[in-house]
């Protein structure tokens, strides 16, 4: 009986010096410089938004908050990376919906029980263009020349993107022989559309406005429920003849810490990224990178997050994606 009050006394002061240790901790967080790693290529509109999110953040936490890229795998090489890394709060995640659809299953980590939500950022619809010099001037227009032509159409995008999701889905409902061009990044499609290697591309309206405007590329439909404020002129999908495309929301961030990061490090990572997205600086930054905040209570973000991976799986097999 004895031993066992011993066992007990010493867990239980196992636990409260645990405690301590962890309060301690969280009251001198942060005491060195963060870094948030973007599992995508340079230059594409998700490490855009993690560097003006990045640089707001910064005054807020009162410690250099730097960006690190590691792209590749479906996202999963930066994903592996934080969801292991030692969790204190300086190893952050860009989180992209694209974690949550299910296409790498051998990824090496659960993205739902490896990661814990900090805040979510932003939520962004796309537009769908083609070649300047390319024939179709409209979705249908476009699809009836892929059937024509089958297999000689050709569609590019970031691998285990939102842009791939949307490509796939137009390709199953429509039947229609396009062929898929993956990249590591959105931006390297957009380079080889300009250098007529791939015909068309879902990307985001702040990458693809200029060359839009410069008549470098023609939009030909937007993504979203209701068209877009820098493309009055441009139809939706919906509006295209394709209801598949309500999706809500369509394209997501966050940001992620590796499971076990003590709340108390969460809670003032969280209070630091809502301040960041409810500042007048960063809400003018996204809608040069037209993209919109998108808050929620942290209350909310776990139910978000289970949600987002039950929601994905379905629409990625509709679009008749396998995983790899």
């Amino acid at each position: 009986m004895s031993g066992n009050r011993f066992v007990i006394g010493a867990l239980t002061a196992a636990c409260v010096a645990f405690g301590i240790i962890g309060g301690a901790q969280a009251q001198s967080y942060p005491s060195k410089t963060i870094k948030i790693i973007v599992p995508s290529t340079p230059g594409s509109p998700v490490d855009a938004l993690a560097r003006v999110v990045a640089q707001h953040m910064q005054p807020r936490l009162g410690q250099s908050v730097v960006i690190e890229n590691r792209p590749g795998g479906g996202m999963s090489i930066g994903g592996k990376a934080v969801a292991f890394a030692a969790p204190d709060g300086y190893t952050l995640l860009l989180v992209h919906n694209g974690l949550y659809f299910g296409l790498t299953p051998n990824a090496g980590y659960d993205p739902v029980k490896n990661l814990t939500l900090v805040a979510v950022l932003a939520e962004w619809n796309h537009v769908l263009v083609v070649r300047s010099d390319f024939p179709p001037k409209t979705v249908r227009e476009l699809i009836a020349y892929a059937k024509t032509n089958p297999g000689k159409v050709t569609f590019g995008f970031g691998a285990s993107t939102t842009p791939q999701i949307l490509g796939e889905t137009l390709k199953n409902v429509t039947g229609a022989d396009i062929a898929s061009v993956p990249y590591r990044g959105g931006a390297q499609a957009i380079t080889d559309m300009l250098g007529g290697r791939i015909d068309m591309n879902f990307g985001t309206t702040a990458m693809l406005l200029p060359l839009i405007q410069q008549g470098k590329v023609r939009a030909i439909a937007f993504t979203g429920v209701k068209r877009s404020p820098d493309l009055p002129d441009v139809p939706t999908m919906i509006e295209s003849g394709y209801p598949e495309f309500a999706l809500n929301p369509e394209a997501w961030n966050a940001i992620a810490a590796p499971a076990g990061t003590p709340p108390a490090v969460i809670d003032r990572l969280y209070a630091a990224v809502n301040e960041t997205l409810e500042s007048p600086g960063l809400k003018a930054s996204f809608a040069q990178l037209g993209i919109n905040v998108m808050i929620k209570q942290q209350t909310d973000l776990g139910l978000f997050i289970a949600s987002e991976a039950e929601r994905w799986p379905p629409i990625v097999k509709a679009a008749g994606l396998t995983p790899e």
